[in-house]
């Protein structure tokens, strides 16, 4: 006999519908986007790893969306593998949390700190992809975006975090 220690917690009949309800309501009342962010920074050659899409300008962090039924970090993994072939081997670090107003009026971004990675390839142009690599903190490429910079600049240089993205 197993015992589940969020069973009490669980709402079931009437309580439980209405909980669902009222859910729905806010879902689609005031539905919000959640994205993800990477800084991947290779201690070794002071390095982070950067891309640049096929479809924004600018080189900036890899990351992306948040799906349903996802967690912040199964979609970090998700986008690191898919944009950089980058896999994790500890647990990445929660940095912070931005509102990225200039995306809309409902999207946050979650910054997570990855030192613990492995490349299975270097990441060759595809449809999304139009070039990525590691550059020296000192010698990011021309075009980094600004919220890039000011990513970088709050956890290496010792500024304070933004709110905003």
């Amino acid at each position: 006999m197993t015992t589940d220690p969020e069973a009490a917690f669980r709402q079931t009949g009437w309580p439980g519908l209405r909980a669902r309800l009222f859910h729905l309501y806010f879902v689609l009342r005031r539905p919000m986007t959640l994205g993800v962010r990477g800084l991947v920074h290779d201690k070794a050659s002071n390095s982070v790893f950067l891309i640049r899409h096929t479809y924004v300008p600018g080189w900036q962090l890899p990351g992306g969306g948040v799906e349903v039924g996802e967690t912040l970090a199964e979609a970090l993994e998700r986008e690191l593998a898919e944009e950089g072939n980058i896999r994790l081997t500890a647990p990445p670090v929660l940095k912070s949390m931005h509102f990225n107003r200039r995306s809309s009026r409902r999207d946050h971004v979650g910054l997570y700190l990855i030192e613990h990675f492995g490349q299975t390839a270097p990441k060759l142009p595809d449809h999304e992809i139009a070039e990525a690599g590691f550059f020296p903190l000192d010698r990011l490429p021309e075009g980094t975006t600004p919220a890039t910079l000011r990513r970088i600049a709050e956890v290496f240089g010792n500024e304070v975090a933004s709110a905003y993205w």
